[in-house]
């Protein structure tokens, strides 16, 4: 099974700008990427902050494109989102009473989608309503196998002025239920706008590089109080996962969407080296 992540879309952050803005035209580019590409996922999820203000108009620009698609698009909430205009945005979303969370179950695998937003707060939230039902959904199939996606990562980056408090409760609620679940692959997040890698109370754990600009890779310590000129956000190129599920393995593909050109095609001159290779693999 292939699964897509695109995350922090931020559509609407130029108001007013309509299918002219720098974050949709990063988007349609990063999707039709996604479309044209050979490998086809089977589903799509949207892991939060799909807009940068939660307006109606940024959720029908973001769902139009979706009209065709041949898979099935999942969204999430993220701090910039607005919950209400998401769900008239994709009327078909699960959804659970209060928050945007859900499971999808595909070949024997659960993909849990949690609902991490706070309204009024940057960072994330999981209150004891979520944690319950986070456990009561790990309790219902202990041996099956599965991956968490939440938009806000758990975790210390070391990028000071994007990071959340070590202390602060909603993680350690958060880690209190998935300790001990090892049917729990890898937690997969978004957020922080580029790619890293770690590990939450001994699960893997990944950020996915983000469709609208990049945040700048600076581990200095932010002094709040005396601006130094640090690079904040920069232009690099929009991104998305690929994450692959075979054989009860889980491999995560980052791909990246830009101009550069090709070096390599398989060309006849080229079937020794193919030859070659799967010989090695019998």
């Amino acid at each position: 099974m292939l699964i897509a992540q695109l995350t922090d879309i931020h559509i609407g952050f130029e108001r007013g700008a309509g299918e002219a803005e720098m974050n949709y035209r990063r988007y349609r580019t990063t999707l039709d990427y996604l479309l044209g590409h050979p490998n086809t996922p089977d589903l799509l999820l949207l892991t939060g902050d799909l807009t940068e203000h939660g307006d109606a108009e940024s959720y029908s620009l973001l769902a139009a494109p979706f009209a065709d698609c041949p898979f099935p698009v999942f969204p999430m909430a993220g701090n910039h989102d607005n919950r209400g205009a998401l769900r008239k945005a994709f009327p078909d979303c699960p959804e659970d009473g209060e928050f945007v969370h859900y499971v999808i179950e595909r070949e024997g695998l659960r993909v849990i989608c949690l609902d991490t937003f706070e309204p009024g707060r940057h960072g994330g939230a999981f209150c004891d309503n979520r944690a319950q039902w986070l456990a009561d959904r790990l309790t219902e199939q202990p041996d099956t196998p599965t991956l968490i996606f939440m938009h806000h990562p758990p975790v210390i980056s070391g990028i000071d002025w994007m990071d959340p408090s070590p202390d602060e409760a909603w993680i350690a609620r958060f880690g209190e239920v998935v300790t001990g679940q090892h049917q729990i692959a890898a937690i997969r997040c978004g957020h922080l706008h580029r790619p890293f890698y770690t590990s939450f109370r001994g699960i893997p754990l990944s950020v996915t590089p983000s469709v609208a600009p990049t945040i700048a890779l600076d581990l200095r310590p932010v002094d709040k109080d005396h601006p130094d000129r640090r690079d904040l956000v920069s232009k690099e190129p929009p991104g998305y996962a690929l994450h692959r599920w075979h054989d009860g393995q889980l491999v995560t593909h980052h791909q990246f969407v830009g101009e550069w050109k090709t070096l390599a095609t398989y060309e006849p001159h080229l079937q020794p080296m193919m030859f070659e290779m799967f010989a090695e693999r019998e």
